[in-house]
């Protein structure tokens, strides 16, 4: 990623649209689309330019927006793989197994909870609560959820991920 990040027209104008529902004094409300907006364009993460530029944009000091990505464990301040494996270790999930989905797919995949594929095709993170108790054991793979995992499910999974 460059030292640099403009936010093009195409960006811009998503941005604008999230700007629209807030009264026109309070552009900042629109920080977490606009960070969400901004990850997808810079590959699935937010690097320090790109996190500055939402900043300007909205007119808001660079702090405000750097709290924001460090609160909310949606955004990356990292590179991230092709695809991202959050699995929910959370008290349902836990019961109903979330440890042997965790560990299948460590072993699977050759990286612990946290870490990138050496082909960056895959990172695997935890995941508190995915709001999904009734299917646990789940795992959310990009924007779809997979419940009542097992090992034969994971693979297939996995498997199907470019």
């Amino acid at each position: 990623m460059a030292e640099h990040y403009e936010i093009s027209s195409t960006v811009a104008a998503q941005i604008d649209k999230w700007i629209e529902k807030y009264p026109p004094d309070h552009k900042e409300a629109a920080v977490m689309a606009a960070l969400i907006i901004v990850q997808k364009d810079c590959g699935g993460w937010l690097p320090t330019p790109a996190m500055d530029a939402v900043a300007d944009y909205l007119e808001m000091p660079k702090i405000a927006v750097y709290e924001v990505a460090t609160f909310y464990s949606m955004y990356e301040l990292e590179p991230v793989g092709r695809n991202k494996i959050w699995v929910c270790t959370n008290i349902s999930c836990g019961l109903c197994g979330a440890q042997k989905v965790v560990d299948h797919l460590q072993k699977r995949l050759g990286v612990t909870l946290g870490e990138t594929t050496e082909d960056n095709r895959i990172t695997l993170k935890n995941a508190e609560c995915l709001g999904a108790c009734s299917g646990a054991p789940m795992m959310q793979v990009n924007e779809s959820y997979h419940e009542n995992l097992t090992p034969e499910k994971i693979d297939a999974i996995l498997d199907g991920l470019e």
